[in-house]
């Protein structure tokens, strides 16, 4: 696939690239992007787009404004999901959620995120990346999960505790704790922080240097780099998709009260 053949077709990402390197800034109406169905259902073409196009030798995903995703979610907000889904619509959530991790990890060229500020909604999107740099604003959280009545099943039962270690990273989905940019990389999570306005400059640094190496070399690196994460997602994604909409069946009617 050409790059112009996917370009303008995202309403929730612009695209541009130079010497094979790819920016891919997320974005909702031109300001910080908001986590919805549209981001959802849209995103996982995304990847799969990029995946597609050989000409991309590396790729820089970074937010818009001073947010990565956003908002920061409640449980008011998720009260409002229906008690029952319907069939389709659970069968729609579970197939998205595991090509929006699945066909990121697909993509055949090193990722480097530019986080640009908090990452409260779908951080694993950044931290799966190969090279996390972060602005000293940047945060990470798992907001849309326990602290708001939801199970995390898609996929940070996963991430957290590969990244963080298996206690810190169940501590952290339990109790919905932020975490820091200096913390970030304190943890392990991030490689480097920065002021706000170098962080992209840093990131096309290290973008260009590696699209100086060979294509093989880059993408046979990220192939590597990236199979124990697509294992350990490939074995426990949709199961844990499957309990975060089975767990959607004990929420009580709206008639019902809370």
């Amino acid at each position: 696939m050409k790059l112009s053949e996917y370009q303008s077709r995202f309403e929730h990402a612009v695209l541009e690239r130079n010497d094979g390197i790819l920016e891919v800034r997320l974005h909702s109406g031109g300001g910080p992007l908001q986590w919805g169905l549209g981001p959802h259902r849209e995103l996982p073409d995304l990847f799969a787009a990029i995946s597609s196009d050989r000409e991309n030798r590396v790729v820089i995903l970074t937010g818009t404004g001073d947010v990565f995703s956003g908002p920061v979610a409640s449980s008011a907000e998720t009260s409002s999901i229906p008690t029952r889904l319907p069939l389709e619509v659970a069968d729609r959530v579970i197939r998205e959620g595991k090509q929006l991790l699945m066909n990121l990890l697909d993509i055949d060229a090193p990722v480097i995120a530019a986080v640009n500020g908090p990452a409260m909604r779908h951080c694993e999107l950044a931290l799966l990346s190969d090279i996390v740099l972060v602005s000293e604003r940047a945060q990470f959280q798992d907001s849309a999960h326990v602290p708001s009545d939801m199970v995390p099943g898609d996929g940070m039962h996963v991430v957290f505790p590969l990244l963080l270690g298996a206690n810190r990273g169940r501590a952290y989905l339990l109790t919905g704790r932020v975490i820091s940019a200096t913390e970030a990389v304190d943890l392990g999570l991030a490689l480097e922080v920065l002021p706000d306005e170098q962080l992209l400059a840093r990131a096309r640094e290290i973008a260009g240097s590696l699209a100086s190496k060979s294509t093989l070399v880059l993408r046979y690196s990220r192939i590597m780099l990236v199979e124990q994460l697509k294992r350990q997602l490939q074995d426990l994604l949709g199961y844990g998709l499957a309990m975060e909409m089975l767990a959607l069946q004990d929420r009580p009617a709206a008639s019902e009260g809370r």
